[in-house]
């Protein structure tokens, strides 16, 4: 069974890096991703990812908001029960690989450009999980499925 995916997007908001309580690196994050439908019109898709350890470090120290990154790794799906008691069902990408895809430069000149070019604001990011509840996790690695 295969299950891989790459994408290719922009980082939506700057990394923040958290630790579990066994001391592992962790960073929730989201990409905008554009989707072309109906020929020319293009729309963006915001894909949840979650990365760790050296990949979540590289995330929160290099790739500030607004970055062109690659993502190569796994869809996975856990659930859990929030504070209220019901299930919140979670879909994301486990980021195995990041790559950052432009110089400093390059995302600067995009940055000016997008300035001065009409925008839009992207919905609200969803949070599905507790990792931006708080600086530690209670997670040991026999949690992690890997």
């Amino acid at each position: 069974m295969i299950n891989r995916t790459i994408l290719v997007g922009r980082i939506t908001k700057d990394p923040e890096l958290k630790k579990t309580n066994t001391g592992k690196s962790v960073v929730s994050f989201t990409i905008a991703v554009n989707r072309r439908f109906g020929g020319e019109q293009e729309q963006a898709d915001f894909i949840n990812c979650v990365a760790w350890n050296q990949q979540a470090e590289f995330l929160a120290n290099y790739i500030p908001k607004g970055s062109l990154i690659g993502v190569e790794g796994r869809i996975q799906t856990r659930n859990y029960e929030d504070a209220t008691g019901k299930r919140v069902y979670v879909t994301e990408v486990v980021a195995e690989n990041v790559q950052a895809l432009e110089s400093r430069a390059q995302r600067q000149e995009q940055q000016r450009q997008s300035s001065v070019a009409p925008s839009y604001s992207a919905p609200s990011e969803p949070s599905y999980d507790s990792v931006d509840d708080g600086p530690i996790l209670d997670i040991t690695s026999d949690d992690l499925p890997f």
